[in-house]
């Protein structure tokens, strides 16, 4: 008897182990035609310069029913894929950088043989590294075709305490700080432009 159950638990392992599969990082396939926005990152006022700026795209399946179930009989769940393309940033002047943001990054198709599953861009996100400090700005979808500014500010002395591995997310206005820390702001901006040709 102890036999028959040690073999069940055996066999219901593996086939939890089976169907525990890594759906979340699916090998997408490349969008031959994704719609192109330039970011132009301008930099007002900060105490210093940083010392690498970059970013990311934050691509996520939006439709479950095209992922299979994972977590085995006992606890089905269906887990959406989701990939980060970097945005690659070139240095244009001391405080200016552009970089390039792609609507419909990947293709939308049938990864598992459940129906076509859809990307969808979250967010462009951008990361402005001082020592072990990471401050944080970005754009939503729809701030993209409108092409307008788009304002983070930041205080100064956050720039300054950079010593502890964090991050820093900033406010969208000015008036989130108190009137003691206004002359110690400073801001990035990202404008979007469609280069579509």
């Amino acid at each position: 008897m102890k036999a028959l159950i040690a073999s069940l638990l055996v066999l219901s392992t593996t086939m939890l182990l089976a169907s525990c599969k890594d759906t979340q990082n699916v090998d997408a396939k490349l969008n031959p035609h994704p719609i192109p926005y330039e970011i132009t990152l301008i930099i007002d006022g900060a105490p210093g310069p940083f010392d690498s700026v970059g970013g990311f795209m934050q691509y996520e399946v939006t439709n479950l029913d095209c992922v299979p179930e994972t977590g085995g009989p006992f606890n089905p769940l269906r887990l959406s894929p989701k990939a980060d393309p970097r945005i690659i940033f070139q240095k244009m002047s001391n405080n200016v950088y552009r970089g390039t943001v792609y609507v419909g990054y990947f293709q939308d198709e049938d990864y598992f043989g459940l129906g076509v599953c859809h990307w969808s861009l979250n967010a462009a996100t951008v990361e402005l590294k001082i020592n072990k400090l990471t401050m944080v700005s970005y754009l939503d979808p729809e701030q993209l075709p409108a092409q307008k500014p788009v304002t983070t500010y930041f205080v100064r002395e956050d720039y300054l305490n950079n010593d502890l591995e964090r991050g820093s997310v900033g406010e969208l206005g000015r008036t989130k700080y108190p009137p003691n820390r206004q002359d110690s702001i400073f801001s990035i901006a990202l404008t979007p432009k469609d280069i579509a040709p």
